[in-house]
């Protein structure tokens, strides 16, 4: 009988830190989530090369660790998603050195597998005028879900925001006459992030929309109500990541411009125009809520490709 996710559990260990991860460190459900399917994942291979049970976390090498990288390449899997695996993997040993359950962190000295730099995709500034143009028109029909769509739209070319932050803002986040609003990134860690007139013009219109659905819905429906959460679905409740995607996504394919795009897509966009704009470098990574300035600064080399193609495209010499 060969081991597998369904015949083997979850080490002890590996659950505490999970619970450290959402307890302690306070993160998202989808980050807690993506840790558990890794080392569990982890856990499995460990059983198979080991026995179910048969290791001890002190007596794992850097072999050992090389050796589940080796595993992973062999299915066939993405130096991305190896590299998301290995980090997985460093973070658990860290915290089991830290809590001195370990001598040492064998995955430490583990180099990730290098990574094809890639420009994110994003807008000029036509496409995302005709983007904006074409919500704009529909919200104009005044449904609830394309005024909500336009909002979100806006806030995230206004704002940057990733994906599950738009999500989780509250109404208590929201101020709209300092055209402001707070958000919770990754780690759980709030900033303030200014929004465009453009954007607070359509979160007031959304709002209207937003409170004559909840007075609609009022009644057999009250407990289900997200009356906290500023986006939600039409039955009420906080919209879903998905929900979102598929509204920004179908927008997107009704300009053409969906085919690679996706709602970080217009983060993208957000950054790209800011640094084209002449916005200092620093500023753009505290408004995306980025922890380190490398990962700002793939928004100067968009930035310096797309004056090399005009450049190509004009200079008769070139």
């Amino acid at each position: 009988m060969t081991t597998s996710e369904e015949t083997v559990a979850l080490p002890t260990e590996i659950g505490e830190f999970l619970t450290h991860l959402q307890k302690e460190r306070d993160l998202s459900p989808n980050s807690v989530g993506a840790y558990t399917r890794d080392l569990r994942e982890f856990s499995v291979w460990l059983a198979q090369t080991h026995g179910v049970g048969g290791w001890d976390w002190n007596e794992l090498s850097r072999t050992s660790i090389r050796g589940y990288m080796a595993h992973l390449t062999r299915r066939g899997l993405a130096k991305r998603s190896i590299a998301r695996q290995l980090s997985a993997v460093r973070s658990f040993y860290r915290w089991m050195h830290r809590d001195e359950r370990v001598d040492i962190n064998p995955a430490r000295a583990v180099g990730s597998p290098r990574l094809p730099r890639t420009l994110p995709s994003y807008l000029d500034r036509q496409q995302a005028d005709t983007l904006m143009q074409h919500a704009t028109t529909r919200a104009q029909s005044l449904d609830f879900t394309d005024v909500r769509n336009l909002a979100m739209l806006e806030l995230f070319y206004s704002s940057g925001l990733r994906l599950s932050e738009l999500c989780g803002i509250d109404l208590s986040d929201l101020d709209l006459v300092s055209q402001q609003v707070k958000v919770r990134g990754k780690g759980r860690k709030e900033r303030i992030v200014p929004l465009g007139d453009h954007a607070q013009r359509a979160l007031r219109n959304y709002l209207v929309k937003r409170d004559a659905l909840l007075l609609q819905l009022g009644g057999a429906k009250a407990g289900r109500l997200a009356r906290g959460a500023v986006f939600l679905s039409a039955r009420g409740t906080r919209i879903s990541t998905r929900a979102v995607q598929h509204a920004m996504v179908t927008l997107l394919d009704a300009v053409g411009e969906g085919a690679d795009l996706t709602t970080h897509s217009l983060r993208h966009t957000f950054a790209t125009h800011m640094v084209d704009g002449g916005a200092d470098l620093r500023a753009v990574q505290e408004l995306l809520g980025h922890a380190s300035i490398s990962t700002t600064q793939i928004y100067t080399h968009t930035s310096v490709d797309r004056l090399k193609k005009v450049y190509r495209q004009a200079h008769p010499r070139a």
